[in-house]
């Protein structure tokens, strides 16, 4: 709705000496049937109208009406009382819960039996239709003024709260976050004031802006997911009810998105954690750069690389038989035994993927049998390789 003022008032001229004064003495009757009609016909106003929000609303309905006929004498936009008053009303309807139109519907009910109550005046006192049509409008008008008046109220009700929510959800998400966690009490408190229901399992979403790309645009998510995308590192906090979590994709267009394992709502700062570790990851590229990657589907690498300095160990530990050999040597035995160990086939199979001759295999699997001995027939160093020569080479693409 438009926020010019109105100018309300009839013509003096063509009203009789005392229609104005016969009409301020029925301002009080008219005020009470338009509240009642008001009451009947909407269900949100058919209680009780007590307490600030009550007295707001009947003084309302008398103040618009006397209003409305001092305008006819007097025409002009609305005073500052009467502004203030109607945007009043507006805000009173967020405070309520309600949308702007209940309001805008106990307008239309005004105006229609002040009408009513204006056409029985007008025809008693013998008025012209011309200057009936004119009363008329100059109401319809005046019912206008005063919606945009209370949706100015609304709106400007509705941002501050809005703001005051987006601040508490961003608040509840650092506290989700925060290293080390606060009590579950602190949280079940911030989720109340904050409008969120506390879930019993999230996942939480690091968000990353693909490299020479422009600047993605404000993820289109659900409402119940917490946001933060001013910090140095954007994230998401996604409620997973029985351990789902939504497709993000869709909602996510522009972003590289990494979404954490799911875990209980307390621990979300592990789930943090991990995401944040995968997108590392994802830049140096140890694995496919894709728009959402999910760490459920990396659980190895990630425990691979819980503790790097262990997995150094395990690797060195692992390629130790190799130490003797030159370095390109080395480089190819211990491609050849991760293939074999991976593939668990023989020559021609382990030849195929790395794309050489099966004989060349075969020299190579007799050389690790000689330096390897027992360990290639042993279940436990098997997998014990198999672990550190993965881990290897996720090390190197890191330091490179």
């Amino acid at each position: 709705m438009g926020n010019e003022a109105a100018t309300v008032g009839a013509d003096t001229s063509r009203l009789p000496a005392g229609l104005v004064p016969g009409l301020r003495e029925r301002a009080t009757e008219v005020a009470h049937r338009i509240l009642q009609e008001i009451q009947r016909s909407i269900p949100a106003y058919s209680r009780p109208l007590e307490g600030t929000f009550g007295r707001a609303i009947v003084d309302g309905i008398e103040h618009g009406v006397r209003d409305f006929i001092d305008r006819m004498v007097h025409p002009g936009g609305p005073g500052p009382e009467t502004a203030e008053l109607f945007r009043q009303l507006g805000k009173y309807e967020v405070a309520e819960g309600r949308g702007i139109d209940v309001l805008h519907s106990a307008y239309r009910i005004g105006a229609r039996v002040g009408w009513q109550a204006l056409s029985d005046f007008g025809q008693r006192a013998g008025l012209p239709v011309a200057t009936m049509c004119e009363l008329a409008e100059n109401l319809f008008a005046y019912i206008d003024e005063l919606s945009s008046l209370s949706y100015e109220g609304y709106t400007a009700a509705q941002a501050r709260v809005a703001g005051a929510l987006e601040r508490r959800r961003k608040r509840l998400l650092e506290l989700l976050l925060a290293d080390p966690p606060v009590p579950s009490g602190v949280l079940v408190e911030q989720s109340a004031a904050a409008g969120w229901e506390l879930p019993g399992t999230v996942a939480v979403v690091v968000l990353d802006a693909p490299d020479g790309a422009p600047a993605p645009s404000q993820p289109e998510v659900a409402a119940d997911v917490l946001v933060d995308l001013e910090s140095p590192a954007p994230c998401l906090v996604v409620p997973a009810p029985g351990g789902e979590v939504p497709d993000l994709e869709p909602a996510l267009a522009g972003w590289r998105a990494v979404v954490g394992p799911v875990v209980d709502v307390t621990a979300a700062r592990d789930s943090l954690r991990w995401a944040r570790h995968l997108l590392a990851l994802l830049r140096h590229g140890v694995l496919p750069d894709r728009p959402v990657t999910w760490c459920a589907d990396h659980l190895t690498t990630l425990w691979l690389l819980a503790d790097t300095e262990l997995a150094r160990q395990l690797v060195r530990q692992a390629v130790e038989p190799l130490d003797s050999l030159s370095g390109k040597q080395r480089e190819r035995l211990a491609e050849t035994l991760s293939a074999w160990l991976e593939i668990r086939g023989g020559a021609p199979e382990v030849a195929a993927h790395l794309d050489v001759h099966p004989q060349t295999v075969r020299y190579r699997l007799h050389q690790l049998d000689e330096l390897y001995g027992g360990r290639l027939r042993d279940a436990d160093e098997r997998f014990a390789l198999t672990v550190a020569l993965r881990a290897r080479r996720i090390l190197r693409l890191l330091s490179e």
